[in-house]
C-alpha cells in the first residue's frame, strides 16, 4: 500500500489544532482504503500549549509525528523541513487554521491517481480586505512576469505531490526557501483545483503586512534576476539622454541640461547599486551554507525515520 503524508506547519495554534485534527481524521478515513496515511506537525517553536496538544496526539495515534524547531525559523522553513523529512509516496501541505480546507486532499489525490504529479489549490478569492487582495494579485503577476523560470499564478503551498517531485525540490539549496516557485521550476504535470479560501476556524493569524512585504521581496529575488538586468536595458536610454543633455548644455550653456545629466546619472547608479547589493546579500547568505532550520530532536516525536 502506498503512503500519504500530510505536512502541517504550526506556530502558537492551540485553539486550532483539535479542530483541524478532527477534520483531517475524516479525510484520512476516506483515503485509508487505498493509502497508509500519516500526519506530521512541524512546530516552529510554539510558546503556547501547541506542543503539549500535539504530544498528546502522538501518544494516542502512532501515525502522528511531531518535528519541533529549535526556534521560529519562519513558515517557508517549516515547509522545507517537511519536504526534506517526508518519506511518503505522496506528500501534501496544509495549514492548521483550515483556511485551506483539508477535505480537498481527496480531490487532489484523484488527480494524482489520474496521472498528474502535482495537484494544488488555486486561490480564486479569500475573506480579506480588497486592498490586500489587490496587493496579492499584483505580487503574483509581477513575480510571474519577471521570473526567470515558470511561476504558477495564485498558487501557495497547499498542494499534493509525488515522491518524484518532492525529491526534485529537495535538490534546491536556497537561503530563502520559496517552495511554490520551486514547484513551478522543477516542472512535471501539474493540475490546478480552484477554490475560495475559508475563514480561520479559530485563533488569530500571525501573518501581518510587514511579513507580506518581506515575503514578497524575498520571493521575487528568489525567482528573478530582472533587477540585475534592468540597468543593462536602461543604459542605452540613459546614455542617449546624457549625450543630448551635454550637447544642449554646450550649445546653450544652460545649467539645467547639465543638472539633468547629473541627476539621471546619479539615479541610474543608485538603482544599479541597490539591485547589486540585494542580490549580493543573497549570494553571501547562500555561500555561507547555513541550514534554514534546526530541529530540536529532544522535543520531537518521529517514528521509524531519522530527522534532519
Amino acid at each position: 500500500m502506498k503512503s500519504f503524508e500530510a505536512i502541517c506547519p504550526v506556530y502558537n495554534e492551540e485553539k486550532t489544532i483539535p479542530l483541524f485534527f478532527e477534520r483531517l481524521q475524516g479525510v484520512f478515513d476516506v483515503l485509508r482504503t487505498k493509502y497508509d496515511c500519516r500526519l506530521t506537525f512541524i512546530d516552529n517553536g510554539s510558546t503556547d500549549k501547541s506542543q503539549e496538544l500535539v504530544k498528546e496526539l502522538c501518544a494516542k495515534y502512532e501515525w502522528v509525528s511531531h518535528i519541533v524547531m529549535s526556534r521560529n525559523f519562519g513558515y517557508q522553513s517549516s515547509i522545507e523541513c517537511g519536504v526534506r523529512n517526508s518519506n511518503a509516496d505522496y506528500t501534501g501541505f496544509v495549514d492548521v487554521d483550515c483556511e485551506d480546507p483539508p477535505e480537498m486532499f481527496i480531490e487532489f489525490m484523484k488527480h494524482i491517481e489520474s496521472g498528474y504529479d502535482v495537484a494544488y489549490g488555486e486561490r480564486l478569492d479569500r475573506p480579506e480586505p480588497w486592498v490586500v487582495k489587490m496587493l496579492r494579485k499584483i505580487f503574483y503577476r509581477v513575480t510571474r512576469a519577471t521570473a526567470d523560470e515558470r511561476f504558477i499564478l495564485d498558487m501557495a503551498e497547499f498542494s499534493l505531490m509525488s515522491r518524484m517531485v518532492r525529491d526534485a525540490i529537495c535538490r534546491d539549496n536556497n537561503s530563502f526557501p520559496f517552495i511554490r516557485a520551486s514547484i513551478g521550476r522543477v516542472g512535471f504535470d501539474i493540475k490546478n483545483v480552484p477554490y475560495t479560501r475559508h475563514k480561520r476556524i479559530a485563533g488569530e493569524t500571525h501573518y501581518n503586512m510587514r511579513g507580506m512585504v518581506i515575503f514578497a521581496v524575498a520571493g521575487i529575488l528568489s525567482s528573478s534576476t530582472l533587477w540585475l538586468r534592468i540597468p543593462v536595458y536602461l543604459f542605452p536610454i540613459w546614455f542617449l539622454i546624457s549625450i543630448l543633455g551635454l550637447v544642449a548644455f554646450a550649445l546653450t550653456e544652460n545649467e539645467l541640461y547639465y543638472k539633468l545629466v547629473a541627476t539621471t546619472g546619479l539615479m541610474f547608479i543608485a538603482f544599479t547599486l541597490t539591485g547589486i547589493s540585494l542580490y549580493l546579500a543573497r549570494v553571501y547568505k547562500n555561500g555561507l551554507g547555513r541550514p534554514n532550520y534546526i530541529v530540536n530532536v529532544k522535543k520531537s516525536t518521529v517514528r521509524g525515520r531519522p530527522v534532519t
